[in-house]
């Protein structure tokens, strides 16, 4: 030890006198006579140095000299508050900024159930401020200004995001120890937690966009296990059956409101909203049950994919219809959203037989040892052409079934879909506590007899004409009326229709409320309806609306996502061909 001291020694003094030499590149030759002036003061004088001349101060001006304030202030950015307002013809209007505040006297105050949630406290770190205009609309600053590049945290997020996943899992926890769906649990806990709850989730348009994940995996994963052969057994009842179901639905809405003496247009809206099911829940319905393969399923399903295709058409009608728009542009709008569906789906037919197959089996052997890269490139593929279709004036549900799709025609639709099952499952979840906090436990409680008398008149009406037209394609009784009530609920994709049509003022006040009601309950009574299920057909066969070898059998063995891996089965005896 006593040897190596020499050497450290000499060590640190070569590199103090290298970075010596270094720093004296930097300076001018008044630096350099200040610098030797202060290395012939006495001991006594550098005990007490003179403010600005130690060797600290020499750095911070080399520093300096190096980082200019040209370094320091970023370029000019165009959308800069200057900028937006010259060149976008951005609108000035008075916000009111709110920051949390801080006590500076240690008061003791009583404990609140609501401050578990809350992120302001004395020792943690500052608070995002939030922005709130005229029309109390809130705002996130999501994007600080600063001198230097930092971190920046929205801690509010973080907690939002660990309420809604914590409080999920307890719900279906709850629910699958009750022997319940675990679907019901997840929307019972969204409901608690949103704003018509306790309130604890504050940033809701960042949580629900997050939960949006979930509606693109589940349809990637049904992608995956969509079979195109059964597809075209089923493909005129689901495409031309499907737009038959729209305009039937609009038609009769649109007659009713007439002869009860409102708007046409706000009746064929309407229609438009009611003839949209749930996506989502009745594919996580059909999951459980072990159904997707069945031929009721595979109809139900045909019929959703072409409800999802044609939002965007609904979209493009919504301008038609409150009159901002005339019939001509109404229509070239539509025709440009079916030549943009025509040609998307073209060009992902090409590359489903081209470079989709070279391209997994590159990811395959990249990933001999991990599957960590090919996951990571599934749900890129997933994303990529999702964002593509929306880009396309198309769904992003569109694109996520058709990613599946593309991959489901390889040798590698089982493994891909095996490693995306996991996140699936997560964001299904996260998605399905989202649509609960839209519910509005309060509201739904103080109108329920309205809202329930809606529901059952929805439920009643959907199944009825869906069942009609299933049986006009050829099906026997017992398909059509499960493909009905399987999609006699309104979907998710309704209240994004009903908050467009709420800005176009194509609907408002009372209606409005009324819908979105009326949809809330309808999706919190879709597990109902799903249970209700087995009862109809066997009053059926009392009946004799089928025949007695048609009965649906139903065991319940734990609710799961997987369909065709064997672990959870549930035995649905569907078998449903042609009346001949």
């Amino acid at each position: 030890m006593l040897r190596r001291e020499p050497f450290l020694c000499k060590l640190i003094f070569f590199l103090f006198c290298f970075a010596s030499l270094s720093l004296a590149d930097e300076l001018t030759d008044s630096d350099r006579l200040e610098f030797t002036a202060n290395a012939s003061i006495s001991n006594t004088s550098l005990s007490k140095p003179k403010e600005g001349s130690s060797f600290a101060d020499m750095i911070d001006k080399a520093l300096e000299k190096e980082f200019t304030e040209n370094d320091q202030n970023e370029a000019t950015d165009a959308g800069s508050f200057n900028n937006s307002v010259a060149e976008q013809q951005a609108v000035l209007e008075t916000v009111a900024r709110v920051k949390s505040k801080k006590n500076d006297t240690k008061e003791e105050k009583s404990f609140k159930f609501h401050d578990v949630f809350n992120l302001d406290n004395e020792n943690g770190p500052e608070d995002t401020p939030t922005l709130i205009d005229r029309k109390d609309n809130v705002f996130i600053i999501s994007n600080f200004k600063s001198k230097y590049p930092v971190l920046q945290l929205d801690l509010r997020l973080i907690s939002d995001l660990v309420v809604v996943i914590v409080s999920a899992t307890c719900g279906g926890i709850a629910f699958a120890c009750a022997g319940q769906p675990v679907i019901t649990g997840y929307l019972l806990a969204g409901s608690i937690i949103g704003p018509g709850g306790f309130n604890f989730v504050s940033e809701m348009v960042q949580v629900e966009t997050v939960a949006q994940f979930g509606v693109i995996f589940l349809l990637f994963a049904l992608g995956l296990e969509f079979s195109t052969a059964k597809l075209r057994v089923v493909r005129a009842v689901a495409v031309v059956g499907g737009l038959l179901e729209i305009v039937l639905f609009m038609f009769l809405c649109g007659i009713t409101a007439m002869l009860c003496g409102g708007k046409s247009s706000e009746g064929v809206f309407v229609g438009a909203f009611l003839s949209m099911s749930s996506t989502a829940v009745v594919l996580k319905f059909l999951m459980e049950k072990n159904s997707i393969n069945a031929l009721h399923g595979q109809v139900t399903i045909g019929t959703l994919i072409l409800q999802d295709c044609a939002v965007g058409l609904l979209f493009a009608l919504l301008p038609v219809l409150c009159g901002t728009s005339g019939a001509l542009q109404g229509l070239m709008s539509m025709t440009k959203v079916l030549v943009s569906l025509i040609a998307f789906l073209a060009v992902l037919s090409i590359l489903s037989r081209t470079w989709v197959p070279w391209f997994l089996k590159l990811m395959m052997s990249l990933s001999s040892q991990t599957n960590e890269l090919y996951q990571l490139a599934s749900v890129a593929f997933c994303l990529l052409v999702a964002w593509s279709s929306d880009k396309l004036g198309l769904s992003l549900e569109l694109g996520s079934f058709a990613a599946g799709v593309m991959i489901s025609t390889t040798d590698l639709a089982q493994h891909t879909l095996e490693q995306i099952e996991p996140i699936r499952n997560f964001f299904a979840a996260f998605f399905l506590a989202s649509i609960g906090m839209l519910i509005h436990v309060h509201f739904l409680w103080s109108h329920v007899d309205i809202l329930l008398a809606s529901v059952i008149l929805v439920i009643i009406i959907k199944t009825a004409i869906i069942t009609t037209v299933v049986k006009g394609f050829g099906y026997n009784n017992k398909t059509a009326l499960l493909v009905g009530m399987s999609l006699a609920q309104i979907g998710e994709f309704a209240f994004v229709l009903l908050s467009r049509a709420s800005n176009l003022h194509l609907v408002e006040g009372k209606l409005y409320l009324l819908l979105l009601g009326t949809t809330a309950l309808s999706l919190v009574t879709t597990t109902l309806l799903f249970k209700l299920i087995p009862a109809v057909m066997h009053l059926g066969v009392l009946l004799r609306w089928f025949p007695p070898d048609s009965a649906v059998e139903v065991g319940s063995k734990g609710d799961g996502f997987r369909s065709d891996s064997g672990k959870q089965r549930i035995s649905v005896l569907v078998e449903g061909p042609h009346d001949s």
